[in-house]
């Protein structure tokens, strides 16, 4: 049974999250790990007799993360039964970003989803930095990052885009194509650039892709760079009206070159359906 990372700090937009995943994958067998990280700010602590009083918040940070997580589980089991679905918590006392890491690793997760409340203010500052901070750091897990006010129903269309520049593994695909083969998506492949004659490299990949695709309902489409790459991604994503947004984060790939921006880190800011950012293998 493979199994879903589900972080929660319990606002909103993990609760959002956590319900968009439990209907993405209801037809299929997954466990979920609800995760919460706790640490208290030393700074406020510190103080007089502050050393003291690191024990007994600790203490009390953990009654309440596990008094929380408890009030979850009892949720889902009696408002969300599913046969196809078990669940599990995690509390643990460190970080959000360290949590996630060591989770990987002691539960062999498959997916992590997780919750983002977009941005604020002309600055684009992120509100919760931890989404931000995953996405661009943890490379070796396929991560969804679900928008605060989306309300998931279905998946009908997924726009995927690509320069065909990189070899297409089955293994870094494989989660997308899983989903799409699911609600059996209609898959809309896109390059962003100014110019769209493909070299031998770039035929040859996508040949590829669309022997990865094969039996999916997919077309391929140009899409003319004007302002950032982020902006042209979620305007396509806009007037298409998909329903989910994939790209591979690959290490210095052509968007960062050709914009200068993170792009996956730009599209954790502005994008208003959820984001799949595939691993690179």
């Amino acid at each position: 049974m493979k199994i879903i990372l589900l972080p929660t700090d319990f606002s909103d937009s993990a609760w959002n999250a956590m319900f968009t995943a439990l209907k993405l994958y209801a037809d299929l067998s997954y466990h979920f790990i609800i995760l919460n990280s706790y640490e208290p700010d030393i700074a406020n602590i510190l103080g007089d007799k502050g050393k003291q009083r690191i024990g007994v918040i600790y203490d009390s940070m953990e009654k309440q993360s596990q008094l929380e997580l408890d009030k979850i589980i009892a949720y889902l089991r009696a408002h969300h039964k599913n046969p196809n679905h078990t669940f599990e918590k995690v509390s643990m006392e460190d970080n959000l970003f360290t949590a996630i890491k060591n989770t990987i690793l002691t539960h062999h997760i498959n997916c992590i989803i997780m919750g983002t409340t977009g941005a604020t203010g002309a600055k684009e500052v992120f509100i919760g930095s931890n989404t931000v901070r995953v996405l661009k750091s943890i490379r070796n897990r396929p991560i969804i990052v679900v928008p605060k006010e989306y309300s998931f129903q279905r998946l009908k269309r997924l726009v995927f885009p690509t320069n065909f520049l990189n070899y297409f593994e089955a293994s870094e695909l494989n989660p997308m194509i899983e989903l799409i083969r699911l609600w059996n998506a209609e898959t809309y492949v896109f390059q962003v650039g100014t110019e769209f004659i493909l070299s031998d490299l770039q035929n040859s990949n996508k040949l590829l892709l669309e022997k990865h695709f094969l039996g999916i309902n997919h077309s391929f489409h140009n899409v003319s760079f004007k302002r950032d790459v982020a902006s042209a991604i979620a305007n396509f994503a806009n007037t298409n009206t998909a329903d989910m947004i994939a790209l591979i984060h690959y290490s210095h790939n052509f968007f960062e070159k050709l914009t200068r921006e993170s792009v996956v880190k730009k599209m954790g800011f502005h994008t208003n359906i959820p984001l799949m950012v595939l691993t690179e293998h």
